[in-house]
């Protein structure tokens, strides 16, 4: 079984805290936290760590990816039609 990890976004909802506030806490632009909320692959360390204090969560609580891929969601691509 699969150990039970939140998203980035889940750990600062159950802070209490809105992007604005861990933007200024963190001294990143809201539109910064926003993207590693939603795709947390390639998070700086230091900002992981950061994020982590301030929310006051373990790592191994935390998924690190894409926010779709943890809530089930995949991308669907359209095929191009060919053309004859």
């Amino acid at each position: 079984m699969e150990p039970f990890k939140i998203t980035l976004r889940a750990a600062r909802v159950n802070c209490g805290l809105t992007t604005k506030e861990v933007a200024e806490h963190t001294g990143k632009c809201i539109d910064t936290i926003s993207k590693y909320e939603m795709d947390s692959t390639n998070i700086p360390q230091d900002l992981m760590i950061t994020l982590l204090n301030l929310y006051k969560v373990p790592f191994s609580v935390i998924f690190f990816g894409r926010e779709s891929e943890k809530l089930g969601f995949k991308r669907i691509r359209k095929r191009k039609r060919a053309t004859s």
